[in-house]
């Protein structure tokens, strides 16, 4: 019998989270970050901040919120911070959020109600919303096609998105969570959706959890994120495992309609002037 199977028979009416973030350099983003979080979290949950080395006292923001703060003295990656904080956490459920993100506040409402109502399910994972933090053109499309692409997909996911995803604790430390060789923001969470899927674990995208990216982009950092960081990671991935996951942004012909959909194009046109008028 599955670990799923048996919590299915006991399955609580509400689980507890914990909420972990790790942080490197948070700056003022952190802060909102933090402030959305303790504003949404009932008096049952467990916040958790990951400070990976950072220099800008992003830890000492953190103490100001009460959470608990965990400390790496050099930079370990986000994929071993936050392992550091699941084996740390003491709920039922690990709530991951980027530090540069602002939760909408419905969201852990919204995980508990989710994982409560399913018992067989092994995590969720949301995406962005429509109205990005920073107002410039990159930034915009950007964070908009990441929405699109997450509301267009299906709801029954091969793959997980640890900006704003949550899963299973027991599950989580069974599969050896996220794989550290990764050492800076790439496609630990992609991996670990393929560990879980092969697994047989049920994963689902919530197109109602959604969460504010802060992140200002620019033509540098989104060829490094997008091709160095993620495309040529994943390609290894697929070449690894042998097998292509056909859905949510790893979905070529999604990445193909914005470039030549109409629709899609004008989707995220009006949006951008929109937020710009």
């Amino acid at each position: 019998m599955s670990i799923l199977e048996t919590s299915a028979q006991t399955s609580p009416s509400r689980l507890p989270i914990s909420v972990i973030i790790p942080v490197r350099d948070g700056g003022p983003g952190f802060r909102r970050c933090l402030q959305g979080v303790t504003e949404a979290a009932p008096a049952s949950t467990e916040i958790i901040v990951v400070a990976d080395g950072d220099t800008d006292g992003s830890w000492h923001v953190a103490e100001e919120f009460g959470v608990k703060v965990l400390r790496n003295d050099r930079p370990q990656g986000p994929a071993r911070a936050r392992n550091f904080g699941a084996q740390a956490a003491q709920r039922d459920i690990l709530f991951f959020l980027d530090a540069d993100v602002v939760i909408h506040p419905d969201a852990i409402a919204l995980v508990e109600t989710t994982f409560a109502n399913d018992p067989r399910l092994a995590a969720l994972f949301g995406s962005y919303d429509d109205e990005p933090g920073e107002s410039n053109f990159l930034s915009q499309y950007k964070n908009l096609f990441h929405h699109y692409v997450h509301q267009m997909s299906r709801e029954e996911a091969s793959t997980f998105w640890c900006g704003c995803g949550a899963v299973r604790r027991k599950v989580f430390l069974e599969l050896g969570g996220f794989n550290e060789t990764y050492r800076k923001p790439s496609i630990e969470d992609i991996e670990l959706g393929y560990r879980m899927k092969q697994a047989g674990y049920r994963i689902r995208l919530s197109k109602e959890l959604q969460v504010k990216h802060l992140k200002r982009w620019n033509i540098r950092s989104l060829l490094q994120s997008d091709f160095f960081d993620r495309a040529l990671p994943w390609t290894e991935l697929i070449l690894r495992d042998r097998r292509f996951v056909n859905d949510l942004n790893l979905r070529f012909s999604s990445r193909l309609s914005v470039v030549f959909n109409p629709k899609a194009e004008l989707w995220i046109e009006k949006r951008y002037r929109k937020i710009i008028e």
